[in-house]
């Protein structure tokens, strides 16, 4: 059935064709809308960006690849959560579809750098349809140039909590707030409810200033038992803040790229300890130090993760401080931009 639905949708597309083949690979393919193209044109496979058909939350990631047998795979981010591996993608030309384990059709197709897609939410327990098919479009990501964090160099540091809360804002205003700032310690306060589990529900808290590009960023977090936030570069890449003490290093731990890159070492600290963090993100590579320990090296970013404000991986952008989760204490937290 799924192949006889890619068939379908490609076939749907080629008849509403209306623009001229792309002819040979020399030929750009900026203004071709159709799939008529040849493959060597761009075709499927690379790393794309997405605005997905939500209000909200509305950023996705595609990087469509190979195994080591030569079969189509996918890592795809939807809108929150985490990226997860994909291996039923089918590729028909410069069509695909896949299904998505958080139960969620897509069907596409790309002409050149710009990607056509569709997607219909699925009840996983018995595969029925919960939503409509919904359109979104996307765009090609450019490779990461050659660089190296360690070449960074830095300009006049500012310090992110001098003013306390006058410079951020929240992402949610109907949220409750669960934020204060006292002593130089900005503390997101939810508490837990009735089961003793965090009680959820707050905002997130996003720095007024949106102009940061590439920088070094250092701060100290203090985490209680079992709880979760995030620090997120750009407004697009989140930096995990979790208690993963004593745990396996994993994707999801504390001050991973969330969900994408595993941690080197496990660094953490316990629960209720001040952990200091030293961030460095340098032409779409990151480093990451722990307590002194480097976790993550010169890692290239590839895309955004859940919960981003958009899926312009080139773009500067804000911070902002994951609050709707649980409990967290951040002090100290001084981004150095760099300068060229």
């Amino acid at each position: 059935m799924k192949n006889l639905a890619l068939t379908a949708f490609a076939a749907a597309a080629l008849a509403g064709c209306t623009c001229t083949p792309c002819g040979t690979c020399e030929t750009k393919c900026d203004n071709c809308t159709c799939a008529a193209q040849p493959a060597c044109c761009g075709g499927v496979y690379g790393n794309w960006s997405a605005k997905l058909p939500y209000d909200t939350m509305f950023a996705g990631s595609f990087i469509f690849s190979k195994d080591e047998k030569g079969a189509p795979k996918a890592f795809v981010l939807w809108r929150w959560g985490s990226p997860e591996w994909v291996t039923n993608l089918k590729i028909d030309g410069n069509s695909f579809s896949f299904d998505h384990p958080y139960g969620l059709h897509y069907r596409g197709k790309v002409c050149g750098d710009k990607l056509e897609g569709e997607l219909q939410e699925f009840d996983t327990r018995n595969g029925k349809a919960t939503s409509d098919w919904k359109k979104f479009t996307g765009w090609r990501n450019k490779p990461a140039p050659k660089a190296n964090t360690a070449d960074a160099k830095f300009g006049a540091p500012i310090d992110l909590l001098k003013d306390g809360l006058d410079g951020w804002k929240t992402m949610d205003p109907k949220a409750k707030f669960g934020w204060s700032f006292k002593d130089g310690v900005l503390s997101n306060k939810l508490g837990l409810n009735a089961e003793g589990k965090w009680a959820g529900g707050g905002c997130n808290l996003m720095s007024k200033r949106a102009d940061f590009k590439d920088f070094n960023l250092e701060y100290d977090v203090s985490v209680p038992k079992d709880s979760n936030s995030g620090v997120y570069l750009r407004g697009r890449y989140e930096i995990q803040v979790i208690d993963s003490y004593g745990k396996k290093v994993d994707r999801h731990n504390m001050a991973a790229y969330y969900g994408r890159v595993t941690p080197l070492v496990a660094a953490e600290k316990k629960p209720g300890e001040w952990q200091h963090v030293s961030v460095t993100l340098y032409k779409r590579h990151l480093t990451v130090v722990l307590n002194g320990q480097k976790i993550i090296d010169n890692a290239v970013v590839e895309g955004v993760t859940g919960g981003a404000i958009d899926a312009d991986i080139e773009a500067a952008g804000p911070l902002y401080l994951q609050g709707d989760h649980s409990d967290a204490d951040f002090k100290n937290m001084i981004l150095r931009p760099v300068v060229e």
